[in-house]
């Protein structure tokens, strides 16, 4: 039976959301029905402050976003699904695609990608974490044998630091102020320090915790000429550093 309206949850841009209805067009060759939703605490968290600065309007939108920045805006881009609607050879198939919060959707096979069947749903919908998680591995060029700490165990940082210790010889550490996210590095084989009991001299330092405090904490323990990749995005909020220090003698 088609399904002639969905919910949608809404950000209004100054830090209140609201839940409506959205009607389901026509369009579309599969009808889904939403399982899973991500959202990214980060990046959500800045658009439903309304805090995306206008510079960045166009390229933050999402790829099926309705609404305009800074708000009401439907944001969001982790979804995993079951089809419940379409050919015979997609229905009750889990599949992955890049739409907002809402409950059903109707979308086009060649905007979404089916799951392996080895492949839990709620697992598959950190997908879009996952994906920045690795171009931060392209970006920061780990090699084998370094000495790596990523600052904050959010789901990236934490995905980050368990990619970093498949690397040969690598000593990873994965920081973070919260005590309680230590099961995290026990669940991934990462050691979890708090900043006080941070390694230092590394090699290379990610940085994932969008703090000012936490991009402080990784310049302090980067080494001599290390490298301190920066994962956050912080919207329209500037940052305190203190480039006044050891920041150009040690390069």
């Amino acid at each position: 039976m088609t399904t002639p309206y969905a919910h949608a949850f809404w950000s209004l841009g100054d830090g209140s959301g609201e839940i409506s209805q959205a009607e389901l067009s026509d369009a579309g060759e599969l009808m889904v029905r939403t399982c899973y939703s991500a959202i990214s605490r980060g990046s959500e968290t800045l658009v439903f402050n309304g805090q995306v600065p206008p510079s960045e309007y166009a390229r933050m939108r999402a790829p099926f976003q309705s609404g305009d920045f800074p708000g009401p805006v439907k944001y969001g881009y982790s979804n995993v699904g079951v089809v419940e609607q379409g050919a015979h050879d997609w229905h009750g198939r889990h599949v992955y695609c890049l739409y907002p919060h809402q409950t059903h959707y109707r979308i086009a096979a060649s905007d979404v990608v089916r799951l392996p069947e080895d492949v839990p749903p709620q697992r598959a919908v950190l997908g879009a974490n996952m994906e920045t998680a690795l171009n931060a591995m392209w970006d920061a060029a780990p090699a084998a044998g370094d000495r790596i700490s990523v600052v904050g165990a959010g789901v990236v940082g934490a995905l980050v630091a368990w990619l970093c210790t498949k690397l040969p010889g690598a000593q990873v550490q994965l920081i973070d102020i919260d005590e309680r996210k230590r099961f995290l590095g026990s669940a991934l084989g990462v050691e979890f320090v708090t900043p006080d009991n941070a390694a230092d001299e590394r090699d290379l330092v990610i940085h994932a915790s969008a703090s000012d405090a936490g991009l402080q904490t990784a310049l302090k323990i980067a080494g001599f000429e290390a490298s301190v990749v920066e994962l956050s995005w912080y919207g329209s909020r500037e940052v305190n550093l203190p480039l006044g220090e050891a920041f150009h003698a040690r390069r």
